[in-house]
């Protein structure tokens, strides 16, 4: 079959990343999680001190994004890319609820997100990749052969969330991680810049009451489908 790209855009802690890396690992693609990304800068301003009170210091930022170096590189011990912000392996904590908390104003700032768009389709440039986010099938592969637009409810995805962060060893309330993610939705789906949204083209897939085998299994096809044009 001839290599596409695979888009899969979607709210957050939909399991749009376990998702997209099970799949590239499956066909043999290269997986990237333009969150991650989102999440190092992010991890950067919060060092720097760049996010106060009254908000980012996004001129300063602006001046330093051309000295933010994110990598990506394959960990043997858990099967799955690391991301490393200037050579520094920050994986762990750029999931954590710091981060996480501030991740969609820094994303939604319009010179953040060209700068990562510019950086996105340099990798996708050979196909055969499947990548995960907010834009992809809209902004950064609006020709990609595959999209998917996932979705959960809002009480599996808060439940999903917590396990991960204990599983992670950084616990939070129910409450707290709920909190944010209403939060993240309002300020994902409503930026000027790239909002979340649904491409006029991508299939959704509501995956609240599905297993992993389930989604596995219906991915497949959706890919034969797509890559069998």
């Amino acid at each position: 079959m001839k290599k596409i790209i695979i888009a899969i855009d979607g709210v957050s802690s939909g399991g749009k990343s376990t998702m997209a890396k099970d799949l590239a690992r499956e066909l043999g693609y290269i997986y990237v999680d333009s969150g991650a990304m989102y999440r190092a800068i992010t991890l950067y301003a919060l060092k720097n001190g760049l996010i106060k009170d009254k908000g980012v210091d996004t001129d300063t930022l602006k001046s330093k994004m051309d000295t933010i170096s994110i990598t990506f590189s394959f960990n043997p011990e858990t099967g799955r890319p690391d991301t490393f912000l200037n050579g520094e392996n920050v994986e762990t904590i750029i999931r954590g609820m710091e981060v996480s908390g501030y991740v969609s104003k820094v994303s939604a700032l319009d010179f953040v997100r060209k700068a990562v768009v510019v950086k996105l389709q340099e990798m996708g440039k050979e196909k055969g990749i499947v990548m995960d986010g907010r834009d992809i099938g809209t902004v950064v592969f609006p020709e990609a052969e595959l999209k998917i637009y996932l979705t959960a409810s809002l009480e599996v995805r808060a439940r999903r969330r917590m396990e991960e962060l204990i599983a992670k060893g950084t616990p939070s309330s129910y409450e707290e991680v709920l909190e944010n993610l209403i939060s993240r939705d309002a300020l994902d789906m409503n930026r000027t810049e790239s909002p979340l949204r649904k491409a006029d083209d991508a299939i959704v897939l509501d995956n609240s009451d599905m297993t992993i085998e389930e989604q596995k299994k219906w991915l497949l096809e959706q890919y034969k489908r797509a890559a069998g044009k």
